[in-house]
């Protein structure tokens, strides 16, 4: 079970970008953050809504319960964050590399993770509606229990198999992909979401009469 820094009482709100730093529960909107050197910071609870902090270092770095609601992520890089809890409507995570990142129960609708890496990354309850993953990897990715409803999974990939159980999927894209060793999937998940003739499917699962969807 990965550990990360837990909130204190003497947040340092004024410090610079540093690796390690306290800015828990800190307000922090409005900035521009590029390129900062996060690593292994304390950013639980803290304001980042329409901070930029694309191309940044955030790994290891603990955002639990941060709201980051259309702040710019894009390039960062963020192998093994904590990004659980978040509150990142509209966000971007466009590129990001978010390897073994945990983003379980975060809000995350209409978040951008157009060519994100996030091979390992755990969506476990996350509420993933509208959110876009073209392009992304998400080989050995967890969405148990995510709400997944009319996001973008085409055109992802994924080496190792994904898991898929209980995830909600109405008019969830996933044309063309190769879910045939996928974990979890059940008929009434694939009756709700919206695949093409090139969507493959774990053995004793059928393509409904449906497919392809009507365009959204």
């Amino acid at each position: 079970m990965l550990a990360f820094p837990q909130s204190g009482t003497a947040a340092s709100c004024d410090e610079m970008p540093a690796p390690g730093l306290d800015w828990s529960e800190c307000s922090k909107k409005h900035l521009m953050l590029q390129a900062s050197d996060l690593k292994g910071a304390n950013l639980g609870g803290a304001d980042l809504s329409l901070t930029d902090l694309s191309n940044s270092d955030v790994s290891a770095a603990n955002l639990e319960k941060a709201t980051l609601v259309r702040t710019w992520l894009n390039g960062a890089t963020a192998e093994k964050a904590n990004f659980s809890r978040i509150e990142a409507y509209r966000s971007s995570f466009a590129e990001i590399s978010a390897s073994g990142a945990s983003f379980a129960s975060a809000e995350l609708q209409r978040a951008d993770f157009n060519g994100a890496q996030l091979s390992g990354a755990d969506f476990e309850k996350a509420e993933l509606g509208r959110a876009n993953f073209k392009d992304a990897v998400i080989s050995g990715a967890r969405f148990t229990l995510a709400n997944l409803s009319r996001a973008n999974l085409a055109g992802a990939t994924f080496e190792k198999p994904i898991l898929l159980d209980q995830a909600f999927l109405f008019l969830t894209h996933i044309e063309g992909l190769d879910l045939s060793k996928s974990e979890g999937l059940q008929q009434q998940q694939i009756d709700l979401a919206c695949g093409d003739d090139k969507t493959k499917l774990p053995d004793g699962l059928t393509a409904p009469s449906t497919w392809p969807c009507p365009s959204d």
